[in-house]
């Protein structure tokens, strides 16, 4: 079987410990800091770090390219920040790609002190360790999107066809369960519906 060619967003982040990861389960991956490098790939992982500084670092042509690769069916992956960039609503308010109908408030488990590690149950995975640093918590989720991951009844992973977020660090563990879905996810095939970011 053909690996699966999935990018990680390389301008924050631990982008080295999410490629090692996605490689275990399978995935060929490469580092992305180019718009011109999103070419060919199957999906896309947006790692964590500081979703303002982010932003800043992906004026352009980026969010096109985006959208572009979720209309094509690539996968992509929100860590935490990333989660935010994916999500449709942000609080407080700041731009986002609007490619997953979730509302999300920006630092809402506490500062970086009030950073925890626990373990969160993943739909066909099982549990799994989670690491939580200045997480987002995702405070609606829309009809089509579905949870995959719950941290005391609260849902910390979810998915919409082939894009998905979660509010922790899968890769900061030695768990590869969230990269075994991504890479999962890049094989299949099928439509997505069209979601756009509200103002």
């Amino acid at each position: 079987m053909v690996a699966p060619r999935i990018g990680v967003l390389a301008l924050q982040g631990d982008f080295a410990a999410h490629a090692a990861s996605l490689e275990r389960a399978g995935a060929e991956t490469s580092e992305v800091r180019w718009v011109r490098q999103l070419r060919g790939l199957d999906g896309l992982v947006l790692p964590g770090g500081e979703s303002s500084a982010l932003l800043r670092l992906m004026r352009g042509s980026w969010f096109d390219s985006l959208r572009e690769m979720r209309a094509r069916g690539a996968v992509l992956l929100g860590t935490c920040a990333g989660a935010i960039l994916l999500a449709r609503r942000v609080h407080p308010g700041q731009d986002c790609l609007g490619l997953i109908d979730i509302d999300v408030e920006r630092n809402a488990y506490g500062r970086q002190l009030d950073s925890f590690v626990a373990d969160v149950e993943i739909e066909g995975v099982g549990r799994t360790p989670g690491v939580f640093i200045r997480a987002p918590r995702f405070t609606r989720v829309g009809p089509a999107v579905r949870v995959l991951g719950r941290l005391n009844a609260e849902p910390v992973m979810v998915r919409q066809g082939r894009v998905l977020a979660t509010s922790f660090h899968p890769e900061l563990t030695r768990s590869d369960a969230v990269a075994r879905v991504v890479v999962a996810a890049a094989r299949e095939k099928r439509g997505l519906p069209e979601v756009r970011c509200a103002s």
